[in-house]
Protein backbone atom coordinates (compact mmCIF):
# COMPACT_ATOMS: atom_id res chain seq x y z
CA UNK A 1 0.00 0.00 0.00
CA UNK A 2 1.89 2.91 -1.19
CA UNK A 3 -0.17 5.69 0.43
CA UNK A 4 0.91 4.04 3.73
CA UNK A 5 3.87 4.71 5.42
CA UNK A 6 4.73 2.15 8.88
CA UNK A 7 6.70 3.23 11.54
CA UNK A 8 7.86 0.45 14.09
CA UNK A 9 9.01 1.67 17.62
CA UNK A 10 12.29 -0.62 18.47
CA UNK A 11 14.29 1.56 20.72
CA UNK A 12 12.49 0.45 24.28
CA UNK A 13 15.03 -0.22 26.54
CA UNK A 14 12.90 -2.93 28.08
CA UNK A 15 13.26 -2.52 32.14
CA UNK A 16 10.86 -4.88 33.30
CA UNK A 17 12.66 -7.13 31.32
CA UNK A 18 15.60 -7.30 33.90
CA UNK A 19 18.53 -9.48 33.25
CA UNK A 20 16.88 -10.52 29.42
CA UNK A 21 17.55 -6.80 28.39
CA UNK A 22 20.93 -6.05 29.64
CA UNK A 23 22.48 -6.16 26.87
CA UNK A 24 19.72 -6.24 24.01
CA UNK A 25 16.81 -4.05 23.05
CA UNK A 26 13.21 -6.02 23.72
CA UNK A 27 12.80 -5.92 20.10
CA UNK A 28 15.47 -8.39 19.72
CA UNK A 29 14.35 -10.74 22.28
CA UNK A 30 14.64 -14.59 20.65
CA UNK A 31 10.87 -15.87 20.58
CA UNK A 32 9.82 -19.24 19.53
CA UNK A 33 12.74 -20.54 19.11
CA UNK A 34 14.38 -19.14 15.77
CA UNK A 35 12.58 -15.88 16.10
CA UNK A 36 12.63 -12.64 17.28
CA UNK A 37 10.40 -10.22 18.58
CA UNK A 38 10.11 -7.52 15.87
CA UNK A 39 10.15 -10.30 13.29
CA UNK A 40 5.95 -10.32 13.90
CA UNK A 41 5.50 -6.75 13.27
CA UNK A 42 7.99 -6.62 10.54
CA UNK A 43 6.02 -9.48 9.11
CA UNK A 44 2.32 -8.01 9.61
CA UNK A 45 3.56 -5.40 7.05
CA UNK A 46 5.01 -7.36 4.57
CA UNK A 47 1.83 -9.60 4.32
CA UNK A 48 -0.47 -6.24 4.79
CA UNK A 49 1.23 -5.25 1.50
CA UNK A 50 2.97 -1.93 3.40
CA UNK A 51 6.10 -1.17 1.46
CA UNK A 52 7.82 1.85 2.98
CA UNK A 53 8.84 0.90 6.49
CA UNK A 54 10.90 2.23 9.14
CA UNK A 55 12.37 1.07 12.17
CA UNK A 56 12.91 3.43 14.72
CA UNK A 57 15.87 2.41 17.10
CA UNK A 58 17.50 3.74 20.29
CA UNK A 59 18.73 1.85 23.23
CA UNK A 60 21.54 -0.88 22.03
CA UNK A 61 20.71 0.81 18.71
CA UNK A 62 23.53 -0.63 16.94
CA UNK A 63 22.43 -4.14 17.84
CA UNK A 64 18.90 -3.40 16.71
CA UNK A 65 20.33 -1.92 13.16
CA UNK A 66 22.68 -4.83 12.58
CA UNK A 67 19.52 -7.37 12.61
CA UNK A 68 17.38 -4.56 10.84
CA UNK A 69 19.59 -4.93 8.17
CA UNK A 70 20.36 -8.17 8.13
CA UNK A 71 16.43 -9.06 8.06
CA UNK A 72 15.75 -7.07 5.15
CA UNK A 73 18.91 -8.80 3.24
CA UNK A 74 17.08 -12.13 3.56
CA UNK A 75 13.79 -10.82 2.52
CA UNK A 76 15.01 -7.88 -0.20
CA UNK A 77 12.10 -8.08 -2.22
CA UNK A 78 9.71 -7.33 0.44
CA UNK A 79 9.58 -3.76 1.58
CA UNK A 80 11.78 -1.26 1.26
CA UNK A 81 12.88 -0.82 5.14
CA UNK A 82 14.89 1.75 6.75
CA UNK A 83 16.28 2.28 9.99
CA UNK A 84 16.20 5.67 11.99
CA UNK A 85 18.59 6.99 14.47
CA UNK A 86 17.85 9.95 17.18
CA UNK A 87 19.12 13.23 16.03
CA UNK A 88 20.16 13.87 19.63
CA UNK A 89 21.42 11.62 21.98
CA UNK A 90 18.29 9.47 23.14
CA UNK A 91 14.33 9.95 22.12
CA UNK A 92 12.27 11.54 24.88
CA UNK A 93 9.54 9.52 24.35
CA UNK A 94 7.47 7.62 21.49
CA UNK A 95 5.96 10.14 20.20
CA UNK A 96 8.94 12.65 19.97
CA UNK A 97 10.66 9.48 18.33
CA UNK A 98 7.78 9.75 15.46
CA UNK A 99 8.48 13.65 15.94
CA UNK A 100 12.41 13.40 15.23
CA UNK A 101 11.49 11.45 12.20
CA UNK A 102 8.70 14.10 10.33
CA UNK A 103 11.17 14.39 7.31
CA UNK A 104 10.97 10.93 6.77
CA UNK A 105 7.19 10.83 6.59
CA UNK A 106 6.72 14.32 4.57
CA UNK A 107 9.49 12.56 2.46
CA UNK A 108 7.10 9.60 1.38
CA UNK A 109 3.69 11.66 1.46
CA UNK A 110 1.56 8.98 2.42
CA UNK A 111 -2.20 9.76 3.57
CA UNK A 112 -2.10 7.30 6.62
CA UNK A 113 0.43 6.80 8.84
CA UNK A 114 0.69 2.85 11.03
CA UNK A 115 2.76 3.46 14.20
CA UNK A 116 3.43 0.10 15.97
CA UNK A 117 5.56 -1.16 18.47
CA UNK A 118 8.05 -3.85 17.79
CA UNK A 119 7.71 -5.45 21.06
CA UNK A 120 4.60 -7.27 20.72
CA UNK A 121 3.76 -10.87 19.29
CA UNK A 122 0.35 -10.81 16.99
CA UNK A 123 -0.57 -11.56 13.50
CA UNK A 124 -2.88 -9.00 11.87
CA UNK A 125 -3.70 -7.91 8.43
CA UNK A 126 -3.17 -4.12 8.69
CA UNK A 127 -5.63 -3.49 5.62
CA UNK A 128 -8.41 -4.36 7.77
CA UNK A 129 -7.90 -1.94 10.27
CA UNK A 130 -6.93 0.95 7.11
CA UNK A 131 -9.87 -0.15 6.00
CA UNK A 132 -11.82 0.70 9.03
CA UNK A 133 -10.27 3.87 9.46
CA UNK A 134 -11.14 4.62 6.42
CA UNK A 135 -14.50 3.90 6.82
CA UNK A 136 -15.39 6.23 9.96
CA UNK A 137 -13.34 9.31 8.32
CA UNK A 138 -11.05 8.94 11.53
CA UNK A 139 -8.00 11.15 12.48
CA UNK A 140 -6.62 8.06 14.49
CA UNK A 141 -7.33 4.52 14.98
CA UNK A 142 -6.30 2.59 18.24
CA UNK A 143 -6.31 -1.10 17.79
CA UNK A 144 -7.37 -2.46 21.08
CA UNK A 145 -8.31 -6.25 22.50
CA UNK A 146 -9.80 -6.68 25.95
CA UNK A 147 -7.91 -8.36 28.54
CA UNK A 148 -8.23 -9.24 32.24
CA UNK A 149 -9.75 -6.89 34.64
CA UNK A 150 -6.30 -7.59 36.88
CA UNK A 151 -4.26 -6.64 33.86
CA UNK A 152 -5.27 -3.19 32.60
CA UNK A 153 -2.48 -1.46 34.76
CA UNK A 154 -0.18 -2.54 32.34
CA UNK A 155 -1.89 -0.96 29.70
CA UNK A 156 -3.61 2.29 27.69
CA UNK A 157 -7.17 1.67 28.30
CA UNK A 158 -10.02 3.32 25.95
CA UNK A 159 -13.78 3.63 26.40
CA UNK A 160 -15.74 3.87 23.87
CA UNK A 161 -19.47 5.63 22.93
CA UNK A 162 -21.97 3.51 21.09
CA UNK A 163 -20.60 4.32 17.63
CA UNK A 164 -16.97 3.16 18.75
CA UNK A 165 -15.50 6.32 19.02
CA UNK A 166 -12.87 6.59 22.14
CA UNK A 167 -14.16 8.99 24.81
CA UNK A 168 -11.18 8.31 27.25
CA UNK A 169 -7.98 6.82 27.20
CA UNK A 170 -5.89 6.33 30.60
CA UNK A 171 -2.84 5.33 30.78
CA UNK A 172 -1.04 2.54 32.46
CA UNK A 173 -3.49 3.67 35.72
CA UNK A 174 -4.09 1.42 38.89
CA UNK A 175 -7.95 2.32 38.23
CA UNK A 176 -9.77 1.62 34.93
CA UNK A 177 -12.74 2.28 34.05
CA UNK A 178 -12.34 -0.14 30.80
CA UNK A 179 -10.39 -3.61 30.20
CA UNK A 180 -10.16 -2.79 26.33
CA UNK A 181 -6.61 -1.88 26.46
CA UNK A 182 -4.69 0.03 23.33
CA UNK A 183 -2.36 -2.78 21.52
CA UNK A 184 -0.06 0.17 20.49
CA UNK A 185 -0.94 -0.15 17.06
CA UNK A 186 -2.55 2.89 15.69
CA UNK A 187 -3.64 4.50 12.08
CA UNK A 188 -3.09 8.02 11.89
CA UNK A 189 -3.96 10.66 9.17
CA UNK A 190 -0.46 12.05 8.77
CA UNK A 191 -1.56 15.82 8.34
CA UNK A 192 -3.40 15.42 11.87
CA UNK A 193 0.01 13.33 13.44
CA UNK A 194 2.05 15.94 12.09
CA UNK A 195 0.51 18.86 13.58
CA UNK A 196 -0.23 17.18 16.76
CA UNK A 197 3.58 16.05 17.17
CA UNK A 198 4.40 19.75 16.46
CA UNK A 199 2.57 20.85 18.91
CA UNK A 200 3.71 18.30 21.09
CA UNK A 201 7.07 18.75 20.99
CA UNK A 202 6.56 22.57 21.82
CA UNK A 203 4.91 21.77 25.32
CA UNK A 204 7.40 21.68 28.18
CA UNK A 205 5.07 19.66 30.69
CA UNK A 206 4.64 17.10 28.01
CA UNK A 207 6.20 13.53 28.56
CA UNK A 208 5.84 13.28 24.91
CA UNK A 209 4.51 9.61 25.07
CA UNK A 210 1.81 8.56 22.66
CA UNK A 211 -0.43 6.61 26.06
CA UNK A 212 0.85 9.36 27.85
CA UNK A 213 0.23 12.49 26.15
CA UNK A 214 -0.70 12.73 22.67
CA UNK A 215 -3.57 10.24 22.37
CA UNK A 216 -5.24 11.78 25.48
CA UNK A 217 -5.18 15.32 23.95
CA UNK A 218 -6.59 13.62 20.44
CA UNK A 219 -9.23 11.93 22.32
CA UNK A 220 -10.25 15.45 23.37
CA UNK A 221 -9.68 17.73 19.69
CA UNK A 222 -10.13 15.19 17.40
CA UNK A 223 -11.97 11.88 15.91
CA UNK A 224 -10.72 8.93 17.47
CA UNK A 225 -12.08 5.20 16.83
CA UNK A 226 -11.56 1.84 18.52
CA UNK A 227 -10.38 -1.38 16.47
CA UNK A 228 -11.47 -4.10 18.11
CA UNK A 229 -8.91 -6.84 17.29
CA UNK A 230 -10.36 -10.60 18.32
CA UNK A 231 -6.94 -12.50 17.72
CA UNK A 232 -4.36 -13.59 19.51
CA UNK A 233 -2.08 -10.83 20.71
CA UNK A 234 0.83 -10.54 23.62
CA UNK A 235 2.95 -7.61 24.51
CA UNK A 236 6.21 -8.65 25.46
CA UNK A 237 6.75 -6.26 28.44
CA UNK A 238 7.66 -8.38 31.22
CA UNK A 239 9.28 -11.06 31.61
CA UNK A 240 6.36 -13.23 32.90
CA UNK A 241 4.56 -11.96 29.53
CA UNK A 242 7.74 -13.09 27.59
CA UNK A 243 7.69 -16.73 29.29
CA UNK A 244 3.81 -17.63 29.15
CA UNK A 245 3.82 -16.62 25.49
CA UNK A 246 6.70 -19.00 24.73
CA UNK A 247 4.71 -21.70 26.63
CA UNK A 248 1.42 -21.36 24.79
CA UNK A 249 3.54 -22.32 21.72
CA UNK A 250 4.16 -25.59 23.35
CA UNK A 251 0.77 -26.59 23.98
CA UNK A 252 -1.19 -29.41 21.88
CA UNK A 253 -3.73 -26.63 20.48
CA UNK A 254 -2.35 -23.21 21.37
CA UNK A 255 -4.24 -19.86 21.15
CA UNK A 256 -1.52 -18.85 18.06
CA UNK A 257 0.03 -20.91 15.64
CA UNK A 258 3.34 -20.17 13.66
CA UNK A 259 2.37 -22.52 10.79
CA UNK A 260 -0.50 -20.68 8.59
CA UNK A 261 -0.46 -18.73 5.42
CA UNK A 262 1.05 -15.55 6.41
CA UNK A 263 4.43 -17.05 7.96
CA UNK A 264 6.94 -15.06 10.12
CA UNK A 265 9.56 -13.50 8.67
CA UNK A 266 13.07 -14.09 10.14
CA UNK A 267 17.00 -13.44 9.61
CA UNK A 268 17.45 -17.40 7.87
CA UNK A 269 20.64 -18.75 8.90
CA UNK A 270 21.78 -21.81 7.81
CA UNK A 271 22.23 -24.75 10.97
CA UNK A 272 22.24 -28.11 10.22
CA UNK A 273 19.31 -30.20 11.43
CA UNK A 274 18.41 -31.07 14.84
CA UNK A 275 19.89 -33.86 15.84
CA UNK A 276 17.71 -36.08 18.66
CA UNK A 277 19.49 -39.22 19.78
CA UNK A 278 17.58 -42.70 20.57
CA UNK A 279 17.82 -42.36 23.95
CA UNK A 280 16.18 -38.87 24.07
CA UNK A 281 12.90 -37.81 25.09
CA UNK A 282 10.87 -34.51 23.21
CA UNK A 283 7.11 -33.67 24.83
CA UNK A 284 5.69 -30.50 23.51
CA UNK A 285 8.34 -29.07 22.51
CA UNK A 286 9.64 -26.67 19.78
CA UNK A 287 13.21 -27.49 18.79
CA UNK A 288 15.02 -25.45 16.00
CA UNK A 289 17.53 -26.47 13.79
CA UNK A 290 20.78 -27.29 14.76
CA UNK A 291 20.13 -28.32 18.14
CA UNK A 292 21.34 -31.62 19.95
CA UNK A 293 19.29 -33.54 22.74
CA UNK A 294 20.40 -36.49 23.93
CA UNK A 295 18.24 -36.53 27.09
CA UNK A 296 14.44 -35.57 28.63
CA UNK A 297 12.70 -32.07 26.85
CA UNK A 298 9.04 -31.53 28.26
CA UNK A 299 6.82 -28.57 27.63
CA UNK A 300 9.96 -26.48 26.36
CA UNK A 301 11.19 -23.97 23.66
CA UNK A 302 15.23 -24.67 22.64
CA UNK A 303 16.48 -21.80 19.99
CA UNK A 304 18.87 -23.01 17.54
CA UNK A 305 22.45 -24.50 18.55
CA UNK A 306 20.75 -26.12 22.20
CA UNK A 307 22.93 -28.84 23.63
CA UNK A 308 20.81 -31.11 26.37
CA UNK A 309 23.43 -33.87 27.26
CA UNK A 310 22.71 -37.64 28.46
CA UNK A 311 20.52 -38.05 30.99
CA UNK A 312 19.47 -33.97 31.37
CA UNK A 313 16.09 -33.03 31.98
CA UNK A 314 14.52 -29.58 30.07
CA UNK A 315 10.93 -29.11 31.59
CA UNK A 316 8.85 -25.84 31.37
CA UNK A 317 11.51 -23.99 30.15
CA UNK A 318 12.92 -21.09 27.24
CA UNK A 319 16.16 -22.14 26.18
CA UNK A 320 18.21 -19.64 23.89
CA UNK A 321 20.88 -19.94 21.60
CA UNK A 322 24.57 -21.94 21.96
CA UNK A 323 23.47 -22.82 25.37
CA UNK A 324 24.90 -26.31 26.62
CA UNK A 325 23.47 -28.18 29.37
CA UNK A 326 25.21 -31.13 31.04
CA UNK A 327 24.54 -34.44 31.93
CA UNK A 328 22.49 -35.09 34.50
CA UNK A 329 21.52 -31.19 34.98
CA UNK A 330 17.48 -30.55 35.34
CA UNK A 331 16.08 -26.97 34.23
CA UNK A 332 12.67 -26.58 35.59
CA UNK A 333 10.96 -23.65 35.41
CA UNK A 334 13.73 -21.35 33.76
CA UNK A 335 14.56 -18.45 30.99
CA UNK A 336 18.09 -19.17 30.30
CA UNK A 337 19.89 -16.56 27.80
CA UNK A 338 22.44 -17.59 24.88
CA UNK A 339 25.70 -18.58 26.02
CA UNK A 340 24.57 -20.08 28.96
CA UNK A 341 27.20 -23.26 29.97
CA UNK A 342 25.31 -25.54 32.36
CA UNK A 343 28.14 -27.76 34.19
CA UNK A 344 27.07 -31.89 34.82
CA UNK A 345 23.99 -32.70 38.20
CA UNK A 346 23.20 -29.18 38.20
CA UNK A 347 19.43 -28.10 39.36
CA UNK A 348 18.33 -25.31 38.58
CA UNK A 349 14.60 -23.88 39.28
CA UNK A 350 14.22 -26.31 42.31
CA UNK A 351 12.07 -26.28 45.08
CA UNK A 352 9.26 -23.76 45.21
CA UNK A 353 9.36 -19.92 45.72
CA UNK A 354 9.84 -18.57 49.58
CA UNK A 355 7.84 -15.11 48.21
CA UNK A 356 4.18 -15.61 48.23
CA UNK A 357 2.23 -14.72 45.26
CA UNK A 358 5.30 -14.62 43.12
CA UNK A 359 5.63 -16.51 39.86
CA UNK A 360 8.97 -18.05 40.37
CA UNK A 361 10.38 -18.89 37.41
CA UNK A 362 14.54 -18.48 37.53
CA UNK A 363 16.71 -16.09 34.52
CA UNK A 364 19.92 -16.43 33.93
CA UNK A 365 21.54 -13.54 31.55
CA UNK A 366 23.92 -13.99 28.58
CA UNK A 367 27.14 -15.89 29.04
CA UNK A 368 26.66 -17.43 32.77
CA UNK A 369 28.63 -20.04 33.24
CA UNK A 370 27.01 -22.38 36.10
CA UNK A 371 29.71 -25.25 37.24
CA UNK A 372 28.87 -28.57 38.08
CA UNK A 373 26.55 -29.84 41.42
CA UNK A 374 25.62 -26.45 41.76
CA UNK A 375 21.75 -25.96 42.68
CA UNK A 376 20.03 -22.68 42.23
CA UNK A 377 16.01 -22.39 43.24
CA UNK A 378 13.01 -20.55 41.87
CA UNK A 379 12.33 -17.09 41.38
CA UNK A 380 16.19 -16.06 41.27
CA UNK A 381 17.98 -13.73 38.29
CA UNK A 382 21.85 -14.39 37.62
CA UNK A 383 23.46 -11.18 36.28
CA UNK A 384 25.70 -12.52 33.89
CA UNK A 385 28.82 -9.74 34.22
CA UNK A 386 29.77 -8.03 37.43
CA UNK A 387 32.75 -5.63 37.90
CA UNK A 388 36.09 -7.80 38.63
CA UNK A 389 36.90 -6.02 41.97
CA UNK A 390 33.58 -7.07 43.16
CA UNK A 391 33.65 -11.03 41.76
CA UNK A 392 36.42 -12.40 39.48
CA UNK A 393 34.78 -14.81 36.55
CA UNK A 394 31.21 -14.63 36.27
CA UNK A 395 30.18 -17.62 37.64
CA UNK A 396 27.76 -19.17 40.09
CA UNK A 397 29.97 -21.03 42.74
CA UNK A 398 29.05 -23.07 45.71
CA UNK A 399 29.01 -20.76 48.32
CA UNK A 400 28.14 -17.56 46.84
CA UNK A 401 25.89 -15.83 43.88
CA UNK A 402 28.26 -13.51 41.40
CA UNK A 403 28.49 -11.32 44.23
CA UNK A 404 26.94 -9.25 47.44
CA UNK A 405 27.02 -6.22 44.42
CA UNK A 406 25.20 -8.14 42.16
CA UNK A 407 22.61 -9.66 44.97
CA UNK A 408 21.90 -5.71 45.72
CA UNK A 409 22.62 -3.62 42.73
CA UNK A 410 20.69 -6.68 40.36
CA UNK A 411 17.93 -7.71 43.07
CA UNK A 412 18.87 -11.39 43.01
CA UNK A 413 15.79 -12.86 44.96
CA UNK A 414 16.76 -16.18 46.08
CA UNK A 415 19.78 -18.72 45.47
CA UNK A 416 20.00 -22.14 47.17
CA UNK A 417 23.89 -22.95 46.54
CA UNK A 418 25.53 -26.67 47.23
CA UNK A 419 26.02 -29.79 46.47
CA UNK A 420 23.12 -31.69 44.13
Amino acid sequence: MNDTAAIILAGGKGKRMDVLCHMRPKPALPFAGRFRVIDFSLSNCIHSRINNVAVLTDYQRSYMADYIRQWHRFNANSANCRVLEPRASSYLGTADAVYQNLDYLNKHNADTVLVLAGDHVYKLDYRKMLAFHQKTDADVTVGVIPVSIEETHRFGTVTLDASGRITDFLEKSPVSRSNLASMGIYVFNRKVLAERLIEDASDQTSRHDFGYSLLPEMVKRDRVFAYQFEGYWQDIGTVEAYYEANMELTKEQPCFSLNSATPVMTQEQSFSPSCISKQAKIINSLISPGCVVRGRVENSVLSPQVWVDEQAVVRNSVIMGNTFIGRHSVIDRCVLDEEVKIGEYCYLGFGSSLIPGDWDITVLGKGVNVPPHTAIGRNCKIMPHVEASDFVGNVVTSGAVLAKRSLTSFQTKRVAVGES
